[in-house]
């Protein structure tokens, strides 16, 4: 070293030395701004440190150790609604998807947040990750609709007394029905062309059953082999996006181990939150050296529904639906997988069915994981605002492709007076090929 010569001093990273955000990725944020017009938050705020090329920017002082991982700092990342819009919209090619995974996982670790936050994320996360959790609820959640108390409690505006978060999971809690149990295997109809693994998800296999019956009959009619195995769990997809790094790490090795003895040519998703987890096995366990290369196998063979009926001629005979639909892009589909064109297309094949877009496709509805219910107010915001530019399309149907989309969009329509049905994509290809008309709209 030269003599006199001065240097910066070094200040500690905010951020522990477990997978810490990457700095490259961090450095490679131009702070264009094209990002901000995709935004959720900016749009609806317009705050510098609630837009993407802002939080990069915290990320950069936390790393630096210019500032500390306090409140006000780690509100600007519980706002996110890890959408992942500013990925197609960065002409950087910024992953932000893997810094904000690497921040809330830095987040849960070194912040200490309120009891009742904690006992709140608690409860979300040990239950809508557990379909076994999730069973015990169906039913005493199924009397209390079909018993006509929660017409009355809404009616007589009794919910209000209950506190903000608690009514956010009464408004998004769906119209349940009768389980339609999927089988362990479902045969091809004809020559088959592959053999899946299907997998199931939590709030899907209990909530919307019918979901992944539809799945399973849909791809048995065009040739492909429908295995469903019973021992399947969680595949981490919200512990992931809310930072619960270990948890999720666990659960995705009990899937991939799953599916291997399965014997399967594909995985099949029909929940793009699923999806896009499951598609990045590879590098959430890039350091398990018995698990990585494994991982980037599995993730390989994760197909969302839509992208694999696409690869095939359709087979099976597409009945009429007459019907004006709207379809709602799920962000993990359309942002984090990349998968646009798909859904159109196959619903465009079914006869008579009139496909209508939804004005701003890149922003959120708010569902995003469990943003809805802890960030109820701005999850609603959002709602409200994709519920208004239904509304004048004037379509009998809307459909997505993802439960969490499902769930936000049915309670923004209620809210916003529209009793509009909201279906998942594999719904409607389901009834085209049944033929009649379909439950729904009975």
């Amino acid at each position: 070293m030269i003599a006199n010569q001065k240097t910066t001093p070094t200040l500690p990273s905010a951020f522990d030395d477990r997978h810490p955000p990457s700095n490259k990725l961090i450095d490679t944020c131009v702070h264009c701004g094209f990002c901000l017009p995709a935004c959720p938050t900016y749009v609806l705020w317009g705050q510098e440190m609630d837009s993407p090329r802002g939080r990069i920017y915290l990320m950069k002082l936390a790393s630096e150790g210019a500032v500390a991982i306090n409140p006000q700092w780690v509100s600007h990342f519980d706002s996110c609604l890890g959408c992942m819009a500013c990925m197609p919209a960065c002409p950087s090619g910024v992953d932000y998807s893997k810094l904000i995974e690497a921040t809330r996982s830095q987040i849960e670790r070194n912040h200490k947040r309120s009891i009742g936050e904690r006992l709140h994320r608690q409860f979300i996360l040990s239950t809508f990750t557990r379909p076994d959790r999730l069973r015990l609820m169906r039913w005493p959640l199924l009397a209390y609709q079909k018993s006509g108390l929660q017409a009355l409690l809404r009616s007589a505006g009794a919910l209000k007394l209950l506190p903000k978060k608690i009514r956010a999971m009464e408004a998004l809690l769906p119209n349940l029905s009768a389980s339609e149990a999927v089988a362990e295997v479902t045969p091809a109809q004809g020559q088959k062309r592959l053999r899946v693994g299907l997998l199931l998800g939590c709030v899907q296999r209990e909530f919307f059953p019918q979901i992944n019956a539809s799945t399973a009959r849909v791809l048995s009619a065009e040739g492909c082999e429908v295995v469903a195995p019973r021992e399947q769990s969680c595949c981490g997809a919200l512990l992931v996006h809310a930072g619960e790094e270990e948890a999720a790490l666990t659960l995705a090795r009990e899937t991939i181990d799953v599916f291997e003895r399965a014997g399967v040519d594909r995985i099949v998703i029909n929940a793009a939150g699923c999806g896009s987890n499951v598609k990045e096995y590879g590098h959430l366990l890039r350091d398990d050296p018995r698990y990585a290369e494994r991982a980037t196998q599995f993730a390989a063979k994760c197909k969302d529904v839509s992208e694999i009926l696409a690869e095939f001629e359709p087979r099976a005979l597409r009945h009429p639906l007459r019907m004006r639909v709207a379809f709602h892009d799920s962000c993990h589909l359309q942002h984090a997988q990349g998968v646009r064109s798909q859904p159109r297309s196959l619903l465009s094949k079914i006869p008579d069915l009139d496909l209508v877009e939804i004005p701003e496709p890149v922003i959120c509805c708010g569902s995003a994981g469990i943003y809805n219910l802890v960030q109820p107010e701005t999850a609603n915001a959002l709602g409200d605002r994709k519920a208004k530019l239904i509304a004048p399309l004037r379509a009998e149907v809307i459909a997505t492709g993802n439960p969490g989309c499902l769930m936000q969009l049915q309670s923004s329509l209620a809210r916003a007076g529209h009793k509009t049905p909201v279906v998942h994509t594999i719904q409607l290809l389901d009834a085209s090929i049944l033929g009649g008309r379909p439950d729904f709209l009975r």
